[in-house]
């Protein structure tokens, strides 16, 4: 049992959030320096309509990430949490994005150590006349959210498969991994929700040689999560 809490405190260290996407503008090639003579001078045309693109369908992310999941979901899923009410990750623009973190090891039976983890994280992509709709914006940074979790921590055995019934469409990615000896079992479920992104990364191992989690349960709690999440971005743009 000694030997758990540095590992904790690194998982906590290692939780992300997903990374923004930048849009980059183009430089003129000849700097201004060519310039042309009055009578060379092509006439002047009407100004072209600016490019338009369906409204996002939400505005917001719900306002308090780490309370988008029950408590009574975070006693089943991350039973002894260390912080049954979160830990909120830093972000540079919470109505873009947003990730919370719980983990926490349950010792009741000193035989059967049990550890989980559970982080819930929002992406909300605006319509941009350059960029696209939100809605496509979001399906394309979903698109990248499941490819990067089959090879995240470098999990192996990567198997992905959809998830009926969260949002306008769903991905869950299982994956194994191991850290400091232990080998972990991992879900993450990938869905979206008009121009919002949530993934949901769910985790288990048994300490101590202690049996793991089985898979199925590891992705029905992901998924359970998913749907929690993804209901609470509709209620926070809601009037």
């Amino acid at each position: 049992m000694h030997r758990t809490a540095p590992r904790l405190a690194r998982l906590l260290a290692c939780a992300a959030v997903p990374v923004m996407l930048v849009a980059t503008g183009c430089s003129d090639d000849d700097g201004g320096a060519k310039k042309k003579s009055p009578s060379a001078s092509a006439p002047a045309s009407a100004p072209s309509a600016s490019p338009s693109v369906k409204a996002a369908t939400f505005a917001k992310l719900p306002p308090e990430v780490c309370k988008t999941i029950a408590e009574k979901t975070i006693d089943s899923l991350v039973p002894k949490a260390k912080k049954k009410e979160g830990e909120a990750l830093p972000t540079s623009d919470a109505n873009d994005s947003a990730s919370c973190f719980w983990n926490g090891l349950n010792d009741e039976d000193v035989k059967d150590l049990q550890f989980r983890s559970l982080t819930v994280s929002y992406k909300r992509l605006a319509s941009d006349p350059t960029l696209g709709s939100g809605e496509k914006r979001a399906e394309k940074f979903a698109e990248q959210q499941v490819t990067k979790a089959t090879t995240a921590d470098g999990a192996k055995d990567a198997k992905t498969d959809k998830a009926e019934g969260i949002g306008d469409g769903a991905n869950v990615v299982a994956t194994d991994t191991k850290k400091d000896d232990d080998d972990y079992r991992n879900a993450t479920v990938v869905a979206r929700t008009g121009n919002v992104v949530v993934t949901v990364k769910y985790s288990g191992a048994g300490f101590q040689g202690a049996k793991n989690p089985a898979a199925d349960d590891i992705a029905k709690g992901a998924q359970d999560a998913a749907k929690e999440a993804v209901a609470a971005v509709a209620a926070a743009n809601k009037g």
